[in-house]
């Protein structure tokens, strides 16, 4: 891990950005975060920026695939497909891929933490948390490259450029196992499904999450690695304790310009179409 002299001076200048910013940075409007390198014209892209929200991840699962449904529905009648993204944070809970074991689960799935859900995503079971910042952009591939290791590839790119860049952590891929690393701890997990060229689920970056949920599970199903966050790697570094909402601040407003210079698209962000989906549900232990 390369930590370099900048970052202690971008976590006290930003001190002073508190939820009043965050709330006010989440009305819709539109905001150009682009590669001035790059003089197309960039796709919009729709963006849900709930990123200060802990959404419950049944009601963000059933979203996303309510938008998927709309993007398909647009294709078939040869109509434009914008893309969207949403970043958000999860109440704490365990999500399996399609072909996921329970083998995996350090705990009787039948008194479990917290609420475990069946998805189709691809990979083993994750935890989702407080202090996690969740990626979902739902776009259409047609649009990019149809090639889904590519895009793998593009989602791992957008954190190890956000590691670099606002916090001078060099990050990595290792082969055969996606994500995205700092030495042996992975501090980003991606897992996707895709329906005719129609991305969604993505990737989860521990911020500051509270890493104890982690060793209930045997994370993605690796057993000889560690689960990172970026407070940890700061603060196991020179810098010591560092302000929270600090730190999720900061990577959230560079994933989304990361995101933006990745996929050369231009973010509008907008308001959720339905407060329904900000609302937590009862405690359930098992869902497919």
């Amino acid at each position: 891990m390369e930590l370099l002299n900048g970052v202690e001076t971008l976590i006290s200048g930003l001190h002073h950005h508190h939820r009043t910013n965050a709330k006010r940075n989440r009305r819709a409007r539109s905001v150009k975060i682009l590669n001035s390198g790059n003089h197309q014209i960039p796709r919009k892209c729709q963006c849900f920026d709930l990123y200060d929200q802990l959404v419950p991840y049944k009601n963000a699962w059933s979203w996303q695939k309510s938008i998927v449904e709309e993007k398909k529905t647009l294709i078939d009648r040869n109509q434009d497909c914008p893309d969207t993204v949403i970043l958000l944070q999860h109440s704490p809970v365990y999500t399996m891929g399609t072909a996921s074991t329970e083998d995996y689960l350090n705990f009787d799935i039948k008194d479990a933490p917290f609420d475990v859900y069946r998805t189709e995503r691809g990979g083993e079971v994750t935890y989702h948390g407080p202090g996690q910042l969740v990626m979902y952009p739902i776009i259409n591939l047609r649009n990019h490259e149809m090639d889904l290791h590519w895009y793998l590839r593009m989602l791992e790119e957008i954190v190890i450029r956000v590691l670099s860049s606002s916090f001078s952590i060099k990050a990595s891929r290792l082969d055969s196992l996606t994500g995205v690393w700092v030495g042996s701890q992975k501090v980003a997990a991606i897992g996707i499904r895709v329906s005719k060229w129609i991305t969604y689920h993505g990737l989860a970056l521990n911020v500051t999450t509270d890493l104890t949920p982690f060793n209930w599970i045997v994370p993605c199903g690796i057993k000889d690695r560690k689960v990172g966050s970026i407070k940890g790697l700061l603060e196991d570094g020179e810098h010591g304790k560092v302000d929270d909402l600090t730190l999720i601040h900061v990577a959230h407003e560079s994933l989304l310009k990361e995101f933006s210079e990745v996929f050369q698209l231009q973010i509008e962000k907008q308001a959720v179409p339905d407060p329904k989906i900000l609302k937590a549900e009862p405690f359930k232990r098992l869902e497919c």
